[in-house]
């Protein structure tokens, strides 16, 4: 007698599919009802697939979105009527991304590592490029915060085909306060692979995606940046097994105006109330990397991974507070 309940089957089976194949069937990306979130039945919709890695998406404006084409070098735009066109290049490898409230582009650089200001041309501008002298291995997402200051991770190394004995990884959660100093706030100790981060709407609290882990975890936040009281936050149903290696697959995450966290997993996109109780998962056909929430009322959740671009039409909008 098996003693899964039938919803739990379902979310393993699914989580089996997607570590052995990275991908869902396409009638599989439907939502079930989220409570406050989304309609049963709401659909993901491909925008478009065939992009040279994807990542790093945010909010303009008018209602588009951009996301970082890492590997292409370059940044790319998705207008609301969902036309494709380049938004800057020669980016050195810009991955996560944020905007001032001035209109500059603060971006983790992936070629030659750093954290600076990228655009607009004539501002660029070095905020980071190394810790105690030793240079940043993979900085890979970042959130700015309301004071200026700049939260931002290091997932450092891992073997790849290309580069099977890559250096010793270092990760680490890095702040970069108002006035440019930069302070370590998290070490290898603390989260094995960090990932995606994001403020919560009050800036209180710090949430951490380690994709190694099991948990989504959060900090408090002190006046002076600096956290404290590192907890497990919600457990991800992502957590699963591929080649012996254990992960969540947890990536980018986004906060909604009640101060819900969607989280990337394995699975897709988990959703969070703010006490970290487990409300849903949105299926996405290929497993995401990034999102943001896009869209002249911001009730759009914008989905980059594995080459493909998708949006899907939420009940709940993005926290205004920030363009993600």
């Amino acid at each position: 007698m098996s003693f899964i309940k039938p919803i739990q089957r379902s979310v393993l089976s699914l989580a089996i599919v997607i570590a052995l194949t990275g991908s869902v069937k396409a009638e599989d990306s439907v939502v079930t009802s989220i409570p406050g979130v989304a309609d049963a039945g709401t659909k993901v919709e491909l925008i478009k697939e065939g992009f040279n890695g994807t990542e790093g998406p945010i909010s303009l404006p008018d209602g588009s979105a951009i996301f970082t084409e890492t590997t292409a070098n370059r940044i790319t735009r998705v207008g609301i009527d969902n036309t494709i066109s380049t938004f800057l290049e020669n980016t050195n490898g810009a991955n996560g991304l944020a905007f001032t409230p001035s209109g500059e582009l603060i971006a983790v650089q992936t070629l030659n590592t750093k954290v600076g200001i990228i655009y607009p041309a004539g501002k660029e501008k070095v905020l980071a490029e190394n810790f105690a002298g030793t240079a940043f291995q993979r900085p890979n997402d970042l959130v700015l915060a309301k004071n200026g200051g700049i939260y931002f991770t290091d997932s450092g190394t891992r073997a790849s085909k290309e580069n099977p004995n890559p250096p010793r990884s270092n990760p680490g959660v890095y702040y970069i306060s108002p006035i440019g100093d930069l302070k370590r706030l998290a070490t290898p100790a603390d989260i094995e692979r960090p990932n995606g981060i994001q403020l919560s709407p009050n800036e209180k609290t710090l949430y951490v995606a380690n994709t190694a882990g099991e948990y989504l975890l959060a900090y408090d936040i002190a006046s002076d940046g600096s956290i404290s009281g590192k907890r497990n936050f919600a457990k991800l149903q992502g957590w699963s097994q591929t080649d012996n290696v254990w992960s969540s697959g947890a990536d980018g995450l986004a906060i909604d105006a009640e101060g819900r966290v969607f989280a990337v997993s394995n699975l897709g996109i988990e959703v969070f109330t703010d006490k970290g109780e487990a409300l849903g998962i949105i299926p996405v056909p290929k497993k995401p990397q990034n999102i943001a929430f896009v869209g002249k009322d911001k009730k759009t959740l914008f989905i980059v991974g594995r080459g493909s671009a998708y949006k899907i039409a939420l009940k709940t909008a993005g926290y205004s507070g920030r363009v993600k």
